[in-house]
């Protein structure tokens, strides 16, 4: 048995975990994926080279480098038993705010709150693929990969073609106190689906509260729209707004390529 560790320095949050899972499903070698997110790395035990595991970690771009490879004598690994409870409560919290984000952000005119439904949304497609293939077939999972990726692509394009509309056009400016109310709550639930998830995986307290990471992607986003929502009032003007907007459209479409991958 050996232990590869990985270096992920694009893993800020367990929807990059459960995109790497999946890449790495399927591969007999593996025995076992410690993941640790708050320090991002990857730790695999596998029998064999790491040859294959680390084509498929690189394919994900999401910054992964091996740091080292060695024999190990560790061959019991503790089961997550409840993992595809948790998987199910944070898809739950992700796919709410999508739907809160969206109707708050439509009614509001704000393009910050619906591209950050689209980032929650593309959350949910990661947590979703994760049950939905469970038991499947690689096929299968290809597929719904394939589906939810390029879904994703299609919503963001729309997302930008509305941008540019208002970036052209004199808009009514975004209502700035939803945005900023319903970004905090969006920040709220990103950190408690990041301590629901952290929480069964250490019975470390340190390392609990290293979960609450603030680097996090969803994270940065939340603080972004908040900030653009008071920007919006102080500079009584959109672009703040439409900037924060199209910063998270592309992230969002970075995200549906990591999908994409999945269906390779």
């Amino acid at each position: 048995m050996f232990k590869t560790i990985f270096e992920i320095t694009k893993m800020d949050c367990p929807s990059e975990e459960n995109l790497i899972r999946m890449k790495l499903d399927g591969i007999s070698s593996i025995a076992n994926l410690d993941f640790d997110i708050p320090n991002r790395k990857l730790t695999v035990f596998h029998t064999g080279t790491a040859v294959v595991i680390e084509k498929s970690v690189l394919e994900l771009n999401l910054g992964g480098k091996r740091i080292s490879t060695e024999p190990t004598q560790q061959t019991s690994f503790k089961e997550q038993t409840d993992q595809k409870k948790l998987l199910w409560t944070v898809l739950a919290i992700n796919f709410a705010f999508f739907i809160i984000e969206m109707i708050t952000g439509l009614i509001s005119k704000s393009m910050g709150l619906v591209a950050d439904s689209l980032d929650m949304l593309a959350d949910s497609f990661v947590y979703g693929i994760s049950l939905f293939a469970v038991g499947g077939t690689l096929l299968r999972k290809k597929h719904i990969a394939k589906v939810a990726g390029y879904f994703q692509i299609t919503l963001a394009i729309i997302g930008f073609v509305e941008v540019v509309r208002r970036f052209i056009n004199a808009e009514k400016l975004p209502d700035f106190s939803t945005m900023i109310v319903v970004s905090i709550f969006a920040l709220i639930a990103n950190g408690i689906c990041l301590y629901i998830l952290q929480k069964s995986k250490s019975k470390d307290e340190a390392h609990m509260k290293a979960s609450m990471i603030f680097t996090s992607n969803d994270v940065i986003i939340n603080l972004g729209v908040i900030i653009a929502g008071i920007l919006v009032l102080w500079l009584q003007s959109n672009k703040p707004d439409l900037i924060i907007g199209t910063i998270v459209f592309v992230l969002v479409i970075q995200g549906a390529f990591r999908i994409l991958k999945l269906s390779k």
